[in-house]
């Protein structure tokens, strides 16, 4: 008998179905396996499905209108949750997606980018700037105008990080790693402050019984997790309670999302467990196959965080279904009847494109200014300023929160329509601009690395005592 016919022997394992020779596994199950690995790829989809909603808005407004105001009840004895379709999406699918803001951003805290917290000086001061001033010069155009829609003022807060990092992907090496870390914390800092705008300026009366039920079942959580409580379905029943008594409190349920994405652990359950223990338990021969296999695996989940865990499980589910269908109940403008034209008359477009526009680039570029000036931190490695004007041009790509805040702050259908035109207008020049300026900035082989640190040294001495 020939060796690989032994007996005994295991067989080598069959290829899974996209690995195997089919002509649909080669011809659309592989492509689309790198497409989804691609860092643009969300942005790709994002962009795919706004489109979508912009011709089927205009080429079938009733069918579209008609289709996203179908309501949909839950009802439970004399208990009952009616909504549109509209509403499901923004209300409970969005909060799926900030659930997963929330896990980031605490990750982020804990274990990344901001974990060191004088390197997260720039980003947070760029970020800082990049809301404040696209707020002030909303608020000066709207003024202007006549003061009608100034309650949107945090429209151009926002950053869409799926837009604009999908951007940078797609330039490649042209843009510095350092660039792309720095631009990544600016948007989550960024995340920061839009979700505190919305639970604060654009929430309804409170409704405080409501609002303690949410307080208790979210400080219960917070217990379970402290006293190392770790099944998955009991959280996943407390979160729909705690998504129902946000909602029925007044604050917006997306709030729910983050906060328990914050309370979630980004530490492993036991940082302790090594490889060479996990292969022990697998050669254990005192115990049957699938046991050590449960095992080895229940050793493989402590040691990595849950959030980590939970990110990568959901992160494809809102990259690629949640953030998209957003995009498709929202991004439905219709163009024609003068909509256009109503639109580049109207002091909320105007506020709406020259914040994202004007402000984010001024508010991030000057803050940036500001913090190397006074010596409290440099430019990223192996960029210039050139660079940071063109990150500050991709911040006001704002989108997904953007679109978001302004079903929020307005209730006229005019209004709403200006304020996504402006929105939609203003990412669209965002994106162009802040492509144009760092690709013309150069890649990091065109940077001099000596005189660059020179110059940020002399800057930084210069204010030194």
């Amino acid at each position: 008998m020939t060796e690989s016919g032994s007996v005994g022997e295991p067989k080598p394992p069959l290829p899974t179905w996209v690995e195997g020779d089919g002509t649909v596994a080669r011809t659309i199950g592989r492509p689309v396996r790198r497409f989804l690995h691609v860092e643009a790829s969300g942005g790709i989809v994002l962009l795919a499905a706004t489109i979508l909603a912009l011709i089927w808005a205009n080429l079938s407004p009733d069918s579209y209108n008609d289709f996203w105001h179908t309501e949909i009840g839950i009802e439970i004895g004399s208990f009952e949750v009616r909504e549109d379709l509209l509403h499901w999406v923004n209300d409970g699918l969005m909060a799926v997606f900030f659930f997963v803001v929330g896990l980031e951003i605490k990750r982020e805290w804990d274990t990344g980018q901001l974990l060191d917290r004088r390197a997260a000086v720039l980003p947070a001061m760029a970020a800082l700037g990049g809301m404040v001033l696209p707020a002030l010069v909303f608020l000066a155009i709207t003024f202007a105008g006549g003061g009608e829609g100034a309650i949107g003022w945090g429209i151009p807060m926002a950053t869409d990080i799926a837009f604009a990092l999908g951007i940078v992907a797609l330039l490649g090496d042209r843009v510095p790693v350092a660039l792309k870390v720095f631009l990544l914390t600016l948007a989550i800092v960024d995340d920061n402050g839009a979700i505190a705008v919305i639970a604060v300026f654009y929430s309804e009366a409170l409704a405080w019984d409501w609002m303690g039920l949410a307080a208790v079942l979210i400080a219960l959580a917070y217990v379970l997790r402290r006293n190392r409580v770790w099944y998955i379905p009991i959280y996943t029943g407390l979160a729909a309670v705690i998504w129902l008594a946000v909602l029925k409190s007044g604050v917006h349920a997306t709030i729910a999302g983050v906060f328990l994405g914050i309370i979630t652990p980004t530490r492993p359950l036991n940082p302790e467990i090594s490889h060479e223990q996990i292969e022990d338990v697998l050669a254990d021969e005192s115990v049957d196959e699938t046991t050590s296999a449960l095992d080895a695996a229940r050793m493989i989940n402590e040691s990595v965080p849950v959030g980590s865990r939970l990110i990568r499980s959901i992160h494809p589910w809102t990259s690629f279904v949640i953030v998209p269908i957003f995009a498709l109940a929202n991004a439905g403008i219709q163009l024609g009847g003068g909509a256009l034209s109503d639109a580049a008359t109207s002091s909320v477009t105007l506020g709406i494109a020259g914040g994202l526009i004007i402000g984010k680039i001024v508010g991030i570029t000057g803050a940036v200014v500001l913090a190397v000036k006074l010596g409290i931190a440099r430019l990223p490695a192996q960029s210039t300023m050139t660079h940071v004007v063109g990150v500050s041009a991709l911040a006001g790509i704002g989108f997904t929160v953007s679109l978001f805040i302004s079903g929020l702050a307005y209730d006229d259908p005019t209004t709403i329509s200006n304020a996504k035109v402006g929105i939609l207008a203003a990412s669209v020049v965002a994106a162009v601009l802040g492509a144009a300026i760092l690709v013309r900035a150069g890649g990091p082989d065109d940077v001099d690395l000596a005189e660059s640190d020179a110059i940020r040294d002399r800057d930084e001495s210069a204010v030194s005592p």
